[in-house]
């Protein structure tokens, strides 16, 4: 994401610091050497300057703007960061748009609890000036929706800087274009402000028992619970909701340098709290490191094909038994038959 950036940077005569290897000693280091006031860095790259040992910090004097994007920072994440030194920016673009959004910042804003702020800060944001139009619609209608922070829809761009078509692809290029909007695959609300707030990709929307549930929802829920380092959510198959939500964590170590003490009725119960149960993870599994790209980027497909085969946590006995069948209600919810999740997978 920090490509056209660096030219930018050339362009005002400033000075670009680049790193071989992406350890917190080095950004640190760097920062306090060159005097660093900008940056750019996927999310993922705040757990590295959070995780890092008091022998490889580096004192910020003043603040280093940090310009965020390649995925949906969870607010719980951007609060972490302040105390640090770090300012951060929200921005969104694709390949094939390239820098598209950024969340400007309202000087009304900082007049809100601190907490409120980083929520604001996770948003995507509005139009950047090379962008000529940006919304959020029904596919089926080419409606807008409501601009209520709540109705989805897919995001949908239209400007000079969005590609012609895929090369010698035509048929892609077609059902990317809807009305000469180009559709990106990811469904957002938008708030009565303007600003847009991404919830999902339309592929990791995971549709449980008819309801529709946003995984970057679930993963900010995951993300503020003080023991997890990384999350991702992905669709499983469920016998009686045709998917529910999967849950992959990175688990930081406690005091005594273990993190086997944290357990799946754990992190179960710490989203009861939070959220409505169906959106609670039926399924928590532990693995060292969540997989990911070279630009960081957590690689879903992968967990999806490991969640398919999970079985969910949650038992349902028998009908004789008094048990669900697919006219019976479970947790206030009308059970549905199962749908074709691992279509979905």
């Amino acid at each position: 994401m920090a490509g056209p950036f660096a030219w930018g940077i050339a362009a005002r005569g400033g000075t670009n610091v680049c790193l071989r290897n992406t350890t917190a000693k080095d950004m640190y280091r760097n920062i306090a050497q060159h005097g660093v006031t900008h940056m750019c860095c996927a999310p993922v790259v705040f757990n590295i300057l959070l995780e890092a040992k008091p022998e490889e910090r580096r004192e910020i004097t003043s603040p280093v703007q940090l310009l965020a994007g390649g995925a949906p920072p969870p607010a719980s994440l951007l609060e972490k960061m302040k105390p640090l030194g770090f300012h951060v920016s929200h921005t969104y673009g694709l390949t094939e748009v390239g820098p598209a959004l950024v969340c400007e910042w309202q000087a009304k804003w900082n007049n809100l609890p601190s907490q409120d702020q980083s929520k604001i800060m996770a948003r995507q944001g509005i139009n950047s000036v090379s962008l000529a139009h940006m919304d959020v619609k029904d596919l089926n209608t080419m409606i807008s929706v409501p601009r209520d922070g709540k109705t989805m829809g897919e995001v949908v761009l239209k400007g000079s800087t969005v590609m012609k078509g895929y090369f010698k692809n035509p048929k892609a290029t077609a059902e990317a274009f809807k009305n000469g909007w180009f559709a990106t695959g990811d469904i957002g609300v938008i708030h009565p402000d303007g600003y847009l707030e991404i919830k999902d990709r339309s592929k990791d929307v995971i549709i449980s028992g008819g309801e529709n549930i946003s995984s970057v929802e679930l993963e900010s829920v995951l993300y503020s619970h003080p023991r997890v380092l990384e999350a991702a959510v992905v669709a499983m198959p469920h016998p009686v909701w045709g998917e529910s939500p999967c849950a992959f964590l990175a688990i930081k170590k406690n005091s005594d340098g273990k993190s086997d003490d944290l357990s799946e009725a754990d992190i179960i119960a710490y989203c009861r709290t939070k959220l409505p149960h169906y959106m609670v993870p039926k399924k928590v599994e532990f693995i060292t490191e969540l997989p990911k790209t070279s630009t960081g980027k957590i690689q879903k497909f992968q967990l999806r094909e490991l969640a398919r085969n999970c079985v969910v946590s949650e038992t349902f006995p028998s009908e004789k038994s008094g048990q669900v069948n697919a006219n019976t209600e479970i947790q206030g919810r009308q059970a549905q038959p199962a749908r074709l999740a691992s279509s979905r997978l």
